[in-house]
């Protein structure tokens, strides 16, 4: 997207009530303009993790799953530059479709992860890419914040997003969004728009 490369990974938090199942539709919030997609490697922790070592980090992890990070660029860039306003609307946090335990991915640096729009291909990519490793984010956060067992770590997107592109192609409704990481799944949401203010 035409930033420097982050010399530590960047925090931050989604509203509880952003979640949505794997196959759910994911909604357009009331004034958005800027819709974008992001798919990544979900990371559960499995137990508590309170400033650990990477060596010390796999052995808190749970599991593995598909997410899709929507956000809603207009609302995290145009409006105090607070991230988790663009991340948090009612539909953007889908996630599944199932855990994959720990023990049976052998290396999470190792997977192939996409995201294609009405059957177009945007992302392409593998978490071998990834600027910081699994080991290190779950180890970094835990310096910062206590994680508890279930809490889900987004572990960030490859190159492909709207916002990237020239001119951007935001999500409109309609839009057919599917995402997949291989071994773990995917994920499928068709864009929906939603009343506005004044017809509620």
């Amino acid at each position: 997207m035409g930033g420097e490369i982050p010399t530590e990974p960047v925090l931050f938090m989604k509203a509880s009530t952003a979640w949505s199942g794997p196959y759910d539709d994911v909604l357009i919030p009331f004034g958005a303009k800027k819709l974008d997609y992001e798919v990544e490697l979900a990371v559960v922790i499995g137990k508590l993790a309170k400033d650990i070592s990477e060596k010390e980090a796999m052995s808190h992890v749970a599991g593995y799953s598909v997410f899709c990070d929507y956000s809603e660029r207009a609302f995290q860039k145009d409006h105090g530059g607070q991230w988790t306003k663009g991340k948090s609307c009612d539909s953007f946090a889908p996630m599944g479709p199932a855990l994959v335990s720990a023990d049976e991915i052998q290396n999470p640096q190792e997977l192939r992860l996409w995201c294609q729009v009405n059957g177009e291909i945007r992302q392409n990519s593998w978490t071998k890419d990834m600027l910081f490793g699994v080991q290190h984010i779950v180890s970094y956060i835990s310096r910062f914040m206590t994680l508890l067992p279930g809490d889900v770590i987004a572990t960030g997107t490859p190159s492909g997003v709207a916002m990237g592109m020239k001119p951007p192609r935001y999500l409109q409704a309609g839009d057919l969004v599917e995402c997949g990481i291989e071994h773990l799944g995917e994920l499928k949401q068709r864009v929906v728009a939603t009343r506005s203010r004044k017809s509620q």
